[in-house]
């Protein structure tokens, strides 16, 4: 399952959603990723403070990855044929 985040705001409650899938505490988390439960606590509760060097800890530990997007459509005509299209011809 892919979820965007655009907001600081989005990330709590993916963190603990992905936590309780993984059948962790917030302590078992913690303990795994180095902090203490209540700075667990706090990030889930206030996703701006979480530094990105515990975010990428925290997904490592969740089995969780971060992809990199533009937000920027592409112009039609602009993306590379698909499988089901034909290339136009070149001439």
């Amino acid at each position: 399952m892919k979820q965007v985040l655009s907001v600081p705001s989005q990330l709590g409650p993916l963190l603990k959603a992905a936590r309780k899938a993984a059948g962790l505490s917030q302590e078992k988390l913690a303990e795994r990723v180095g902090i203490s439960q209540s700075r667990m606590s706090h990030m889930e509760l206030h996703p701006g403070s979480v530094s990105l060097e515990q975010l990428l800890a925290l997904f490592a530990v969740l089995d969780l990855e971060v992809v990199v997007g533009s937000r920027v459509p592409e112009p039609r005509g602009s993306r590379p044929p698909t499988a089901r299209e034909p290339a136009p011809p070149e001439w």
